[in-house]
C-alpha cells in the first residue's frame, strides 16, 4: 500500500490516533510503524510527537487570532490559561453583609 506521509502527518496534526490511521489506510499499526521508518527514517512514535505537536501549535495560533480579533470567549478563555485569571465568586451576608455561618448541633438519641 502506499502511504501519503503528508496525509498522514495532518491527521496526527488533527490529533487522530495512529492504530486509526493504519485503518483507514488499510494496513496494520505495525506496518505503519515499520514503513514510517523505512520511508522516513524516524520512528511512528517521534513522527507522531513532532505532528502533534505542530497541531499544538496551530490550534493555540488560531485561539490567538480569534482573541485578537475580539471573541470574547476566547479572551476570557486565554486570559484565565495564560495569564492565571480567574472569575471571582464572593459569598455576603444580607445586605451585602458579613457572611453569618451558623451552626446547629443536633442530638442524637437512640429513636432517630
Amino acid at each position: 500500500a502506499d502511504i501519503d506521509w503528508a496525509v498522514v502527518g495532518k491527521l496526527l496534526e488533527a490529533g487522530c490516533a495512529g492504530t486509526d490511521i493504519a485503518s483507514q489506510l488499510g494496513i496494520s499499526a505495525t506496518t505503519l510503524q515499520r514503513r514510517c521508518r523505512a520511508e522516513n527514517n524516524v520512528s511512528f512514535a517521534a513522527f507522531s510527537q513532532q505532528k502533534r505537536m505542530s497541531g499544538d501549535n496551530l490550534l493555540r495560533a488560531a485561539q490567538y487570532k480569534a482573541a485578537m480579533e475580539g471573541n470574547p470567549t476566547m479572551l476570557i478563555w486565554l486570559g484565565k490559561q495564560r495569564l492565571g485569571q480567574s472569575d471571582k465568586n464572593e459569598l455576603t451576608g444580607k445586605g451585602g453583609g458579613r457572611l453569618v455561618i451558623e451552626v446547629v448541633r443536633r442530638e442524637h438519641n437512640d429513636q432517630d
